[in-house]
């Protein structure tokens, strides 16, 4: 057999700019919902991780509101909470998710009552607790002590800043101890995000209001508390943020993307049992019982506080009136954002964090993968099939490592650009082949004439091209039909009345074959052997083939009626006739075989031979025409919904091992009566029922879909049966012998 020849048509590389434009549109945010898409994906395959700190959550819920009444509540609430947590429960670190702030205090509450608990709140913060409270850009306006109204931005390091001082603070807790003086405790951290999302942090946000000059995140915040590090220690570099140990190493290095932020790697779903919680009013409850004067509340109370020894505790607001909510990679419904702190804090102290690459490498990515895959697509000839075969396992090959390196090493590789640059060049690349192919055509004429069609046989002398010797691959739709039961034929016909009919019967059927494109391999006795794509080459091949098995039966039923009108002449029998089709579409080997001196344009092959399987096993699910899904795929892809297919099972045929899917050829839309339309319904649901094993189900669905059956024994012509009764069969055989879990729905033929 002649080798193909492999040759790259300089013209592609002018399709390169398609997958730069790719990467172009990833750099610039344009796909940042696809690649957020994707990248949830792959926190859903990795799953839950396991981290060294143990976060609680006090959830400000729905109960604690309704117990408690008029949220905001008096801060004296959080500083007995905060004490219980830290000095009975042992908790390392509390934060704090609630922008404590005088604006919005329900006038429901008595003033004096009021500044009481704000005293109260104030005595327990200079004891400074290892707690953390929250400050926000979100309010994007306030007034300065001049009443000047100012806006609150997020400074961002990657858009300039200006100096210092003239940078606004974000809105904190400030506590009025006496007129004009206020005091703001030395924890408060930002709890802001990128876009109001559960992505990115600042990790810092720098200011000229506090020591430290800048405010922290509140998951760094809580993690240097957790360390027992101070903030001023913190070394900051336009890389990382490298945080010292007691001995002045670098105890923990946290890279930096804009010199400022953070991804957070997600460690759990919201609702896990790795975010252990309980309610803010619970937990109330239990820290006025620790100064209870009944000793046993006391106890019980100091039991409920011991599960919070050496966790990281985290207050904040899950109730969905406050509307503090968003997804997250893990939850597709919006769920509270004071996750993010206890998943960004988890990454910080267990140092998972995100990896991604240099942006050169994004462009880099993108055009390899779109030239290797564009390359394996567009080769032709007999590697055809096995070269675009590899494209496609290229690019699942490049998901796949996608999905295993963010899993073993939580490195983020671009997958929209690369897959998107790769799928559309390949595919604008077939389409030029097709075109330039298109204009290459072969002359063969003569010894063809007696095989194909009239049309077909024009088609060849008009490509100006020889007929090809020897053997070569082509994708075609190999066809068999053979007479039900026609060895009774024989035994009721004599050698001349059998022979009138076979030839009126097979000019029949050769006449549609070949009026459809097919070309004529050879007459077994009754049977009809044929395929459709080759010599040359026919597109829609499968659809040809399916089409032309429907008019065979159309024209079949015509002779009955003719062969009956005829009187006498011809045996009941001969009213009765039947034929079966079987398909099946792929590579074969077709050429000239045969010896020196004489030879024939056939096809071989597995292909072949699966499409006379499917003849011959048409018989045990009664149908008269049964294909591949290989052929049914092929013909949906150029004949649309005019040729109408019911599933019928997924077998291993005799001489296989690997299971088909079959599928039987009801008719053409234009034909088909309502009543077969319901029965296929019927049918879809038997066959759904029978997959799920319910087989009692199943039956009761087919019993009414044998009633409406389009072949029906007894009425029909030589039917002895239908899908409706095989399955109802079937379906008695495997309650005899139940397949049990994990069976896949696949059948073991055992007649050819």
């Amino acid at each position: 057999m002649a080798k193909t020849k492999v040759k790259f048509d300089w013209r592609f590389v002018l399709l390169l700019p398609i997958p730069i434009l790719w990467a172009l549109a990833a750099q610039l945010g344009y796909l940042r919902n696809a690649n957020d898409l994707l990248l949830d994906w792959r926190f859903q395959v990795r799953g839950e991780l396991d981290a060294p700190v143990r976060v609680v959550y006090v959830d400000i819920d729905a109960k604690s509101i309704d117990d408690l009444k008029n949220f905001p509540w008096p801060r004296s609430y959080f500083s007995r909470v905060g004490e219980a947590l830290i000095g009975v429960g042992g908790a390392k670190a509390v934060g704090v998710d609630v922008v404590f702030s005088e604006n919005g205090v329900s006038p429901a509450y008595d003033a004096k009552l009021w500044v009481d608990a704000n005293r109260e709140f104030a005595r327990f913060l200079l004891k400074h607790p290892p707690m953390v409270f929250a400050a926000s850009y979100a309010s994007t306006e306030y007034r300065e002590v001049n009443n000047k109204l100012t806006r609150r931005e997020l400074p961002m390091l990657r858009d300039g800043l200006p100096p210092l001082e003239q940078i606004h603070p974000p809105e904190i807790l400030e506590l009025s101890f006496r007129a004009g003086v206020t005091w703001s405790p030395p924890r408060v951290a930002l709890i802001d995000t990128i876009d109001g999302g559960t992505r990115w942090v600042p990790l810092f946000a720098p200011t000229a209001t506090n020591a430290a000059r800048r405010f922290d995140h509140m998951a760094l915040a809580l993690a240097l508390v957790y360390w027992g590090v101070d903030a001023e220690s913190v070394r900051i570099t336009p890389e990382a943020l490298e945080v010292p140990g007691p001995d002045g190493s670098v105890h923990a290095r946290i890279p930096l993307t804009d010199q400022q932020l953070l991804e957070v790697n997600w460690f759990s779903h919201w609702l896990s049992d790795k975010n252990p919680r309980i309610g803010f009013s619970t937990a109330l409850v239990y820290a006025q019982a620790l100064h209870s004067a009944v000793e046993q509340e006391r106890v019980n109370a100091r039991e409920f506080f011991a599960q919070f020894q050496d966790a990281v505790v985290i207050i904040g607001p899950v109730d969905p009136l406050l509307q503090d909510l968003a997804t997250t990679p893990f939850d597709n419904v919006a769920v509270p954002k004071v996750g993010i702190h206890g998943n960004l804090l988890k990454t910080i102290v267990s140092g998972k964090y995100l990896q991604r690459l240099p942006t050169w490498t994004l462009y880099f990515i993108t055009l390899a993968l779109a030239v290797a895959v564009t390359i394996l697509a567009t080769i032709g000839g007999s590697r055809g099939l096995w070269s675009k075969l590899a494209a496609l396992a290229l690019l699942l090959g490049y998901a796949g490592l996608c999905f295993a390196l963010f899993t073993t090493s939580h490195l983020v590789l671009p997958m929209v650009a690369p897959l998107g640059g790769a799928l559309t060049t390949a595919f604008a690349g077939i389409v030029w082949q097709l075109i330039v192919e298109e204009k290459q055509k072969s002359r063969i004429k003569g010894m063809f004439g007696a095989y194909v069609s009239p049309e077909l046989v024009s088609r060849m002398v008009e490509s100006d091209a020889e007929p090809r010797l020897g053997g070569h691959d082509a994708e075609i739709t190999a066809y068999f039909s053979d007479i039900q039961s026609f060895s009774a034929f024989s035994e009721k016909l004599g050698s001349g009345p059998l022979v009138e009919l076979m030839n009126e019967y097979l000019t029949a059927c050769t006449d549609i074959v070949q009026g459809e494109g097919g070309t004529l391999d050879k007459y077994i006795g009754d049977a009809v052997v044929a395929m459709f794509g080759a010599p040359i080459p026919l597109p829609d091949h499968a659809y040809r083939a399916c089409v032309a098995s429907q008019l065979v039966h159309a024209k079949l039923a015509a002779l009955r009626a003719k062969w009956k009108s005829e009187g006498g002449k011809w045996p009941e029998i001969v009213h009765r006739m039947q034929t079966r089709v079987g398909l099946n579409s792929g590579t074969c080997m077709i050429g000239n075989m045969g010896s020196r001196t004489r030879f024939n344009y056939t096809m071989m092959g597995d292909n072949v031979n699966l499409a006379a399987r499917m003849e011959s096993g048409a018989k045990q699910f009664g149908v008269y025409t049964m294909v591949t899904e290989a052929t049914k795929l092929a013909c949906e892809q150029h004949g649309g919904d005019r040729v109408v297919f019911r599933f019928l099972d997924q077998i291993v045929v005799q001489g296989r091992s690997v299971a088909v899917r079959i599928y039987e050829v009801v008719g053409l839309k234009e034909n088909l009566t309502a009543t077969t339309r319901e029965c296929l319904e019927l049918h879809a649901q038997a066959v759904e029922r029978y997959l799920a094993q319910d087989f009692d189900g199943a039956i009761a669905q087919w019993e009414k879909s044998s009633l409406l059956e389009p072949n029906l024994p007894g009425r029909d012509p030589g039917v002895e049966g239908n899908p409706s009764l095989a399955f109802i069969q079937r379906c008695a055989y495997m309650k005899a012998h139940v397949p049990g879990p994990g069976w896949d729905g696949v059948f073991v033929m055992k007649e050819k």
